[in-house]
């Protein structure tokens, strides 16, 4: 038997993972900006700005009571996946 509850919840669900898409879409546009005024691949990995992203995340999702293991995780995947396509995009000049 089908769960209907579980099944609308899956629909908000699958709204939201849009919203997310669209979110990604953005943030592709805007590292493609960036990355056209990198001179060379080793600006690419910027470590310090890194960590302060990531305690950032960590505060921001405590003051908004989400957990910030997630969080985190989700950040350190996203940050890796938009280095490894700046890497594969970056072109010399």
């Amino acid at each position: 038997m089908i769960n209907k509850n579980i099944l609308k919840i899956r629909k908000e669900l699958d709204k939201l993972d849009n919203h997310f898409l669209n979110l990604i879409k953005k943030r592709e546009k805007l590292v493609n900006q960036v990355l056209k005024n990198k001179k060379y691949k080793k600006d690419i990995i910027d470590k310090k700005r890194i960590s302060v992203i990531i305690k950032n995340i960590r505060k921001k999702s405590i003051l908004k009571k989400v957990d910030p293991k997630i969080t985190k995780t989700i950040w350190i995947s996203m940050i890796k996946a938009f280095i490894e396509y700046e890497f594969r995009n970056f072109k010399k000049k």
